[in-house]
C-alpha cells in the first residue's frame, strides 16, 4: 500500500486517532473470515481492557507464538462485523517487499496502554 502519500492534516486531526500499546493475550485462526486472517484478543490494560481484532497477518506469524507479544493499534475507530466476529480494534503494521504484513510493535516492553505520542 505504499504510494502517493496522504494529504498533509493539522496536527489536531492527528490527535484525534487513539493509538495504544496492548499485549495479545489469545490468538487462533479465522477461518470464517474471505482473507487469510488471525482472529487476536488484546489487552490494552485497565483503562480499555481486552478487545478483539482480526488481523491479516498469516504469512509470518504462527498464532501461538503471538501470545505476550506487544502490538501498536488504533483503539477509537468503531467496531467492523468480519463474519461471525465483532473486531474492535485496527492492529497496525507495514508490507514487506512481497506485500505481506509485518506487525508494527515498541522495540522494548512498555506498560499496556501507553498512547503513541
Amino acid at each position: 500500500m505504499s504510494g502517493t502519500p496522504a494529504a498533509t492534516i493539522g496536527f489536531d486531526d492527528f490527535l484525534q486517532v487513539d493509538i495504544r500499546v496492548g499485549r495479545i493475550t489469545r490468538a487462533e485462526p479465522f477461518p470464517e473470515a474471505r482473507k487469510p486472517a488471525l482472529r487476536l484478543w488484546i489487552d490494552f490494560g485497565p483503562e480499555i481492557g481486552e478487545r478483539k481484532s482480526s488481523a491479516r497477518i498469516t504469512e509470518h506469524y504462527d498464532p501461538a507464538a503471538l501470545v505476550g507479544r506487544q502490538v501498536m493499534a488504533v483503539v477509537n475507530f468503531p467496531p467492523r462485523q468480519i463474519g461471525p466476529m465483532r473486531s474492535e480494534v485496527l492492529v497496525l503494521g507495514v508490507s514487506d517487499a512481497e506485500g505481506r504484513v509485518v506487525l508494527i510493535a515498541p522495540d522494548r516492553d512498555v506498560p499496556e496502554g501507553q498512547r503513541m505520542h
